[in-house]
């Protein structure tokens, strides 16, 4: 039994594997012994994804029956310390949760990051930032790819190796993720030394886990609204949105 991710919308979601550990892991056994490895077998697992299959066919029955479509989430977000493209003083922030080797945020950042730059955020009109929600049971690039960008920001590459994994999810291994510090006349040793070190690997899993805790569980995802002094105070979207919707909320804001 393979993790399997869910894609609606244009976003790709967390599979229930990473929101619940006990499902997510297949039941091994060893050649040796043919005894099982862990302490979950296969048809248990089995069974905790048909229930939690039900469960989601019961909620989205109830969501079906409600008055009206449910109020957006909210989330309160704290930007000190990030990387940041925009004004410091732009009245609104936009908050992306990426994952690097996500097609659907490929599709985001070749068709619709280029003209909300152009448009918005070079004009000072709203301040930019991303964080990290890898989807590492499905996509096993990711974490390196997340972990790489924080590497880069140390060299004050962090935006320029952006563009470029964003455009290239399918050289993120470690020799491409190299070439591409080189491209940007990065100090390579220093690079590698960094990402294979995972020293950013806790910086990661902690904007993973601000991620769930706000109920955002795939990318692209971006929490848009008023700057507040100490981020941004706003409504979370998901998925790979047009440059129109994204304008439909700067609008409410203004």
């Amino acid at each position: 039994m393979k993790n399997r991710v869910f894609r609606f919308a244009g976003m790709a979601l967390l599979p229930s594997a990473l929101l619940f550990p006990l499902a997510a892991q297949d039941a091994k056994t060893t050649p040796e012994s043919g005894k099982q490895e862990q302490g979950i077998t296969r048809e248990q697992a089995d069974q905790i994804l048909q229930e939690l299959r039900q469960i989601r066919q019961l909620l989205e029955k109830q969501q079906g029956k409600a008055a009206g479509p449910p109020p957006p989430a909210r989330a309160q977000i704290n930007i000190s310390g990030m990387d940041m493209l925009g004004s410091k003083t732009a009245p609104i922030t936009v908050v992306e949760f990426t994952d690097y080797q996500c097609p659907f945020c490929q599709r985001f950042h070749t068709t619709v990051f280029g003209d909300l730059q152009k448009q918005y955020i070079d004009t000072g009109k709203i301040r930019f930032f991303s964080r990290d929600l890898p989807l590492d049971s499905i996509h096993p690039n990711a974490m390196r790819a997340a972990m790489a960008a924080h590497c880069a920001s140390e060299q004050g590459q962090f935006w320029t190796l952006r563009d470029l994994m964003g455009k290239h999810p399918d050289k993120l291994d470690m020799d491409s993720l190299v070439s591409e510090a080189a491209s940007l006349h990065m100090n390579t040793d220093n690079f590698r030394t960094c990402v294979e070190s995972n020293k950013y690997r806790e910086a990661v899993q902690t904007s993973v886990m601000e991620a769930l805790k706000f109920g955002i569980q795939g990318t692209p995802s971006f929490v848009i609204g008023k700057s507040t002094p100490e981020g941004v105070d706003g409504e979370v979207m998901e998925g790979a949105l047009p440059l129109p919707e994204f304008v439909k909320v700067f609008s409410k804001l203004e």
